[in-house]
Formats: C-alpha cells, structure tokens, sequence
C-alpha cells in the first residue's frame, strides 16, 4: 500500500483546508489511519487517528473541535478537513498507516509524502 497525501496549500487564519490521503493497494479493517504534522526544528506531532474498519476517531487536545478526520472505504482515502486554522497549525502534515492505534510516529509502518500547510496570520 502506498500512501498520496494532497490538499495543502496558503490559507489565512480563520480559514479551512481539506487535506486528502489515498491508499493504493489493499487497506485492511484492522488498519489505523493517522495525520501527524511536523513544524520547522520540531518533532512529528500526532494529530488525529481513525480506526479504518469501525471508524472510530481520535484528536490531538490541540485541534479537537477544529479539525475532523474521515474515510471513505469506496475510494480508500482518508480525509482530514481542517476549519478554524491557526498560524501554530502551519507545518507539513504527513497520513500514516499502522496496524494498533498510537500516538508516535514510529508506531505507524507506512507514510505519505506529506503536504505543505501554511497558515497566515
């Protein structure tokens, strides 16, 4: 399974993106889905997560309420959509698939190339 992560861009604060992660190849029920970010000079952050098979969610406290991740077993992409954005929202954000829920980056086995979001003030 490979991983495409699109929807990125240059938005102002306030505003909304939805970012798009597709899975080629088979993705399994057991599966979890996750977003992570990395800012300049910072460590991959853990942003949201979705069981793949029953759809549960999980949010970092930093954007429960703003941001809402989704998927779509049709088309095998996970969707993370992103409203409120905050200047500190700005980083590359990276989808990842692993097979246990988690919140670290080294728990997942499989990631995109990441997209660029950029949040003006």
């Amino acid at each position: 399974v490979q991983l495409q992560a699109s929807g990125g861009g240059l938005v102002q604060a306030g505003g909304s993106l939805r970012l798009s992660c597709a899975a080629s190849g088979r993705t399994f029920s057991s599966s979890v889905m996750a977003w992570f970010r990395q800012a300049p000079g910072k460590e991959h952050e853990f942003v949201t997560a979705i069981r793949w098979g029953v759809g549960s969610t999980y949010y970092a406290d930093s954007v429960k309420g703003r941001f809402t991740i989704s998927r779509d077993k049709s088309e095998n992409t996970v969707y993370l959509q992103m409203n409120s954005l905050k200047p500190e929202d700005t980083a590359v954000y990276y989808c990842a698939e692993g097979h246990h829920y988690g919140r670290s980056w080294n728990e997942y086995h499989r990631w995109g190339q990441g997209t660029q979001v950029t949040v003006s003030s």
